[in-house]
């Protein structure tokens, strides 16, 4: 019985809290803007103390602020007393009660302050943002390394299928009498009996000569890769190997050396070319006849020339560019051909005393019936000592074809001048230059575009000329001809067949005078 009447005891009391009116503590939340430091809520309704983080103008900081005041029942749903408002910018906490009259006077709600001044109100953002912001950042990053690895293996790829396009093309080759190689066959012979239209072997005979080739011993190195004196069947052949970041060279000096009509005595004589490549190498191969004497370059230095033997090399060089310059029209015509790396170690000797024009990975075609030049893709240019003015200065008509023929008549020009520097003033004279580079006494040893640049273009100087050639009529006739090779205008230089007709007299001439000089 005595449970039973204090619990009905506690029910009243509840009964009577939820039923009656609560005074509570009202502080800058009082009804009607009252300032009587109370107010009463009704029935159900609770008291509540909140804190807000609030910027001081007058200090320019952040300080709590702190309200007091009565929560009627109709706006509970608004602040919920459950510790915390929704977010904020800036931080506030909310307590409440209903058990006593101003039992909210000492509620004392805590919140987390804003980080000190210094980060500012970027510290306070929500760190999900910053978490969104990463995300974005790592995921930009990710999309732009794939589409680098794919370029890069496409790129990979496209290489790889050109090279297995072109192993493909040839053919598996078989025993030598099916592809026309006897074994009695020289090497004159097969091109003799190649189809005779002057475009070099069958492919699968090339790759047959090519895979029967032996290696002898390296002959020279350059920027393109490394020849090496080579045999086939007893034969003697250099083996120009590509290194494999010259790749556009090799492509374009075999198209160069497999046109129609490209073979010419002055030409050098192209034989195969082959790639040999499995897994991780590649080896690219150019093989064409070997001249033991090497190049124009290499004899210079080691011989002193006559007349006779000067005028030789510079007419039969200027035969070969000539061949090239030319368009031959017909059924199986050639089309011209530019060279653009004329120099003396683009030049070999021959056993003879004539010469030959070499290394053609830079050469341009030109198609008359389209009016178009064909340039290759390729990363190399030009020789810097070597370079016209058009050139160095950027100045170069690169639509024009003959903008390329006089850049070629440049650099023959240069030629010509090492070549007269080797040479007696007359017989039995052993008097001549030093051998020299163009040039070797105004820029460094391996110049740069700007030293050539600048004396090319802006000084427009050119090699310097020896006072005896005035003295004698084949050193000045090689003289006027070559200074009208390197005019500053383009348009006025000699063409390569103006030249070659220019020698070809003085040739003429000093054999007559030699035929009737007397025998002592």
């Amino acid at each position: 019985m005595r449970t039973h009447a204090v619990y009905s005891v506690l029910l009243l009391l509840c009964f009577l809290r939820t039923t009656r009116s609560i005074v509570c503590f009202c502080l800058g939340h009082c009804p009607d803007n009252q300032l009587n430091g109370t107010c009463t809520a009704p029935a159900g309704s609770h008291c509540f103390s909140a804190v807000e983080e609030v910027l001081d103008p007058e200090t320019d900081t952040l300080v709590p602020e702190r309200t007091y005041g009565c929560l009627p029942p109709d706006e509970t749903g608004l602040m919920q007393c459950k510790g915390h408002l929704v977010p904020h910018f800036y931080p506030r906490s909310i307590s409440c009660c209903s058990d006593l009259d101003l039992c909210n006077k000492h509620l004392v709600p805590i919140y987390s302050p804003t980080p000190e001044a210094g980060e500012g109100e970027v510290g306070a953002l929500d760190p999900s943002v910053y978490h969104v912001a990463l995300l974005v950042s790592l995921t930009i990053c990710l999309v732009i390394f794939i589409l680098l690895v794919t370029f890069a293996y496409l790129r990979y790829k496209q290489r790889e299928d050109r090279i297995q396009r072109y192993i493909s093309e040839a053919g598996s080759p078989g025993d030598n009498e099916e592809f026309g190689l006897p074994g009695t066959s020289t090497l004159s012979e097969l091109i003799e009996q190649s189809s005779g239209s002057g475009s070099g072997l069958p492919l699968l005979v090339q790759r047959t000569i090519a895979k029967q080739i032996h290696m002898l011993s390296s002959v020279g190195k350059g920027r393109y890769g490394e020849v090496w004196l080579a045999r086939w069947r007893g034969e003697r052949v250099a083996v120009k190997v590509f290194f494999t970041t010259e790749e556009a060279s090799w492509f374009r000096e075999t198209e160069i050396y497999q046109t129609v009509l490209m073979r010419h005595d002055n030409i050098l004589g192209f034989i195969a070319a082959d790639i040999k490549g499995s897994g991780g190498w590649t080896q690219m191969l150019l093989i064409t006849d070997y001249y033991d004497l090497g190049s124009l370059y290499d004899f210079l230095q080691n011989n002193v020339l006559d007349h006779e033997a000067a005028v030789k090399l510079a007419l039969t060089a200027i035969q070969g560019i000539s061949h090239l310059h030319t368009e031959i029209f017909g059924t199986k015509g050639k089309p011209a051909i530019a060279h653009r790396d004329i120099k003396s170690k683009n030049i070999l000797v021959k056993k003879d005393g004539s010469s030959v024009i070499a290394d053609f990975g830079l050469a341009v075609r030109y198609n008359s019936e389209g009016n178009e030049v064909d340039i290759a893709p390729n990363t190399r240019v030009g020789t810097r000592r070597y370079m016209a003015p058009e050139v160095l200065d950027e100045t170069l008509v690169t639509s024009s074809f003959e903008s390329y023929k006089c850049v070629d008549m440049y650099a023959y020009g240069l030629v010509l001048w090492e070549i007269t520097r080797r040479t007696l003033t007359a017989d039995k004279v052993t008097q001549c230059e030093d051998y020299r580079l163009p040039y070797y006494d105004c820029v460094p040893h391996d110049p740069s575009f700007d030293d050539m640049y600048q004396v090319v273009c802006v000084k427009e100087v050119r090699p310097e000329i020896p006072s005896r050639w005035n003295s004698n009529i084949t050193l000045r006739t090689l003289y006027k001809v070559m200074s009208e090779c390197w005019h500053q205008n383009p348009n006025a230089r000699l063409t390569a067949l103006r030249v070659k007709k220019s020698l070809s007299r003085l040739d003429s001439d000093i054999s007559t005078a030699v035929m009737h000089k007397p025998i002592y």
